[in-house]
């Protein structure tokens, strides 16, 4: 088994090894995996934090020893909270960090960062505020980051921020937590999911007070929640079908 780390910002993960396909996800700096297949240009990879695959340029990583690997997995997690940071590498170059990345990483890429971390548990009062640092924030399909987010993505890196583990697609994090039966049960950063006609889980976006949601739709926006599902006001519509409700914490 190989092992890996992303030694640069921000680096799509794809569903095919070639440039051209889907991004399925991101990779953000820090982020550390298991290497399932190497091939001459690209890798095949499942993340160390929520066991998501898909395939990695070579060009785009650093190989990690088994021990390296396990030196991280024991290191408390430390995500930083600025929307842009730097770090500086070996050789004194800057390095821009996203908020959310993984700078507890940087003792073993010896780089040196001394911006502003969070680690730990946070209590479930911070969820919506961190939400809100990404307000406006375009949606983009596999995207993680202030620059562009999808709305698992969203919740995800919301939750690991503060200490807490989901996993990275809409569908897969529906399988988590305790399901309530009303709106009024929930609390704000409770999660709130949304199908299609077929029934499949599609949406997901974070629970506010007094109904409403924050969530990814076009950009990072709030609105109205009900038993029917999300209500655009500047549409005049409902937008997605509620599904179901879940407490995570």
């Amino acid at each position: 088994m190989r092992y890996g780390i992303c030694n640069l910002s921000i680096v799509p993960l794809r569903e095919f090894p070639q440039d051209s396909s889907e991004m399925i996800s991101q990779i953000l700096y820090g982020e550390h995996f298991k290497v399932l297949e190497k091939r001459k240009k690209w890798s095949r990879i499942r993340i160390a934090f929520d066991n998501y695959e898909g395939w990695f340029d070579n060009k785009q990583y650093l190989l990690l020893d088994k021990e390296q690997y396990a030196i991280i997995d024991k290191l408390d997690a430390q995500y930083s909270l600025e929307l842009v940071d730097v770090l500086q590498n070996k050789k004194d170059q800057l390095l821009t960090l996203i908020i959310g990345s993984s700078v507890h990483s940087s003792k073993i890429l010896e780089h040196k960062f001394e911006g502003k971390f969070v680690s730990g548990k946070q209590d479930k009062t911070e969820l919506i505020n961190t939400a809100l640092t990404y307000m406006n924030a375009p949606y983009l399909w596999g995207g993680k980051t202030p620059f562009g987010i999808d709305c698992s993505g969203l919740t995800q890196m919301v939750y690991k921020i503060n200490g807490y583990k989901l996993l990275r697609d809409a569908s897969q994090q529906a399988t988590q937590g305790d399901p309530l039966s009303f709106i009024d049960e929930s609390e704000p950063g409770d999660l709130a999911f949304f199908d299609n006609e077929e029934g499949t889980i599609i949406h997901v976006g974070l629970i506010m007070e007094d109904h409403h949601i924050i969530h990814a739709h076009g950009k990072v926006r709030i609105d109205r929640l009900d038993q029917s599902g999300i209500y655009n006001s500047e549409l005049r519509k409902h937008t997605h079908k509620l599904r179901v409700i879940k407490k995570m914490i």
